[in-house]
């Protein structure tokens, strides 16, 4: 069997018609970033992404639709998504639409050597083989993920003396926000795929709480929202929980749900309304009539 080959530095800048920057961090390791519009533009408006290892890492925010290709799984990517790349993994990514935008850079693992941090990228967990190398994002999660990379963009175009110090820090926290994101699959080495899909839906789960503040709002809601962010497909997720609970995803959500509730009504003094924001209600009676679904009484009667 042929091996795959590793593209390098040198034949990215060459495949996709870049200039390689004169002199662009030689020293300290490499590191770039580009709009992927300016990719799609210098690929006469093709963004596909051959299937091979890279010989550097890559972080990207994907701003469309979007399949993910690797050798144990297919992503797919409904609008906004950051994705990791290992030298290690092979991948590739296509398109769906040309309705394409984002952002992403790439950094050979000298360049977070450089500062003397300890970090080893393969030692991450968002860089191990088998995890989930595609987080889709909250529109919330992807502006603020954009906003890191402005601030690369602008970080690396300016004069200042100590600007790959902090470039490091942005790549070093938008490595952080993808694992804060990421379910911890390290700790499920032993489990079965279904059993490890099923501890990680639960961990997600009890992330969303305790409520501690009126302001606070659950973001996953549904059972797709679990879906996603886990990157399975929903019918496989309430298949799997099913057969390892007993119980159904939206039965899973309104337990724990039901449960919040339960401890806001008694022991806080927040308005009905407060409450259903929180709990990601749109409207109160919607709310209202969950709970007394769930508990066969009112709300405003459970905490009377």
């Amino acid at each position: 069997m042929e091996k795959l080959k590793a593209t390098t530095i040198e034949e990215f800048y060459k495949e996709h018609a870049f200039l390689v920057p004169e002199g662009i961090s030689r020293e300290i390791g490499h590191f770039n970033v580009f709009n992927i519009s300016d990719l799609i533009k210098a690929g006469n408006g093709k963004a596909v992404m051959p299937y091979n290892r890279r010989a550097y890492y890559k972080i990207s925010l994907i701003r469309g639709r979007n399949k993910a290709e690797y050798a144990d799984k297919v992503i797919d990517i409904d609008s906004d998504a950051l994705l990791f790349a290992t030298p290690k993994i092979p991948y590739n990514y296509v398109p769906l639409d040309q309705d394409q935008s984002g952002s992403f850079c790439i950094f050979t693992a000298d360049f977070l050597v450089a500062n003397k941090s300890g970090v080893v990228l393969d030692q991450l967990p968002i860089f191990q083989p088998g995890g989930y190398p595609v987080l889709q994002l909250s529109s919330e999660d992807a502006e603020a993920i954009a906003a890191i990379f402005a601030k690369m963009h602008k970080e690396l175009s300016s004069s200042y003396l100590y600007k790959y110090d902090l470039i490091r820090n942005y790549v070093l926290e938008l490595i952080h926000y993808g694992q804060k994101l990421q379910p911890a699959l390290v700790m499920y080495p032993a489990h079965s795929a279904s059993a490890r899909v099923s501890s990680l839906f639960i961990e997600l789960l009890e992330r969303q709480f305790p409520i501690e503040s009126p302001n606070q709002s659950i973001q996953l809601r549904t059972a797709k929202d679990y879906a996603d962010r886990l990157a399975v497909h929903v019918n496989h997720l309430n298949k799997v929980l099913k057969e390892n609970t007993g119980k159904t995803t939206t039965e899973l959500i309104a337990t724990r749900v039901v449960q919040e509730a339960k401890i806001l009504l008694k022991q806080t003094d927040w308005n009905i309304s407060e409450i259903s924001y929180c709990l990601g209600f749109e409207q109160v009676a919607h709310f209202s009539n969950f709970f007394k679904k769930q508990t066969s009484l009112a709300p405003i009667s459970f905490r009377n």
